[in-house]
């Protein structure tokens, strides 16, 4: 694998910056060129986890013992923006949540972390996701139960170009149509990058959704549904060729393969490690593949980042206790 900057980059916090992130493309004149204060704003899912680990998954009409729980922040935006500030990025996030006890949790645990608040639309009755997610204490392996009752959408007036021009990388879900796709469509207009997690087809608004998205990264399953194709590799070059862009096909301990714009496909084993837990290892490999892209590496290094990043969590419990710092990451290149 082809590593463009220097490693040393993840060690002194320099933030490359080779391309002007804010021009506009050709064609859209009207709008204007703006400053970021961010490196990288989320628009998506956040959730309050609880995490109850067992020995094995229970059978139908069975009783297993509970060996441990835990209460933590999650959700694929929530994460993913927990990712990029660890790796020293400016993260903010921009939804919508009332001030209940879910919500309170939910902007504590993104605020400890740094990521920027200050973009919260209050609304009465709103609410983050919650799950309760069954882990197997000896694999790792995890089921999510998901209730999204309460989950509001950013209203689209608060979505303005000059919100968008704020920051250098955009990263949206599939959860948060059509805040999403408003989003997105800004973004393209301001060349600004915008990496997109889709984990399941939502409706109407997914296939614009992907032609919108820079870099689209999703699951196995998925981009072979979408793809109507049955190998990763004809997969990722179909749906680079839908958004005229970059795609990655992540597939878990098989690792992920991915198709720059103007390449070829490449593939990259995942991190070889004693696996805990992989809850939320998807959404750190978003949340570090955009902060990578934020700093102004190339595709390559953006992608050994985010397994890098991903792999080090698998080894924690819970979705965020094990996610890196851009030390480690710095600390993990160099040895390799």
């Amino acid at each position: 694998m082809v590593i463009s900057k220097p490693k040393e980059d993840w060690k002194n916090g320099r933030s490359p910056s080779s391309r002007s992130i804010g021009k506009l493309r050709a064609g859209s004149s009207a709008l204007p060129v703006f400053h970021p204060s961010w490196d990288v704003l989320g628009f998506g899912a956040v959730a309050v986890d609880d995490l109850l680990y067992v020995d094995e998954f229970p059978h139908p009409d069975a009783k297993r013992p509970l060996r441990a729980k835990a209460r933590m922040g999650g959700g694929l935006a929530g994460t993913a923006l927990v990712a990029a500030a660890r790796l020293g990025a400016r993260a903010a996030y921009c939804g919508v949540l009332d001030d209940d006890d879910l919500s309170r949790f939910t902007l504590a645990e993104l605020e400890r972390e740094g990521v920027d608040c200050s973009l919260v639309v209050r609304q009465e009755g709103a609410r983050p996701y919650y799950s309760a997610i069954i882990v197997v204490r000896s694999t790792g392996s995890r089921s999510i139960l998901s209730f999204g009752e309460g989950v509001v959408v950013p209203p689209p007036e608060i979505i303005t170009a000059q919100l968008i021009g704020s920051t250098r990388v955009l990263f949206v879900d599939h959860t948060a149509m059509p805040a999403s796709l408003q989003a997105a469509r800004l973004a393209r207009q301001l060349s600004i990058p915008v990496v997109a997690d889709i984990e399941r087809d939502d409706g109407n608004d997914l296939p614009e959704l992907l032609r919108s998205s820079d870099h689209l990264i999703l699951g196995l399953d998925l981009a072979l549904r979408l793809s109507g194709t049955d190998t990763p590799e004809i997969a990722v070059t179909a749906l680079a060729e839908c958004n005229q862009g970059t795609c990655v096909v992540t597939a878990g301990e098989r690792g992920c393969w991915y198709k720059p714009l103007g390449e070829a496909v490449s593939y990259l084993p995942a991190l070889k490690v004693e696996v805990v837990d992989t809850t939320g290892c998807g959404d750190v490999f978003h949340g570090a593949y955009a902060a990578s892209l934020a700093r102004g590496e190339d595709v390559h290094t953006a992608v050994r980042v985010a397994t890098i990043a991903a792999g080090l969590k698998a080894t924690r419990p819970g979705g965020r206790a094990g996610i890196p710092r851009r030390e480690q990451i710095a600390e993990y290149l160099s040895h390799r």
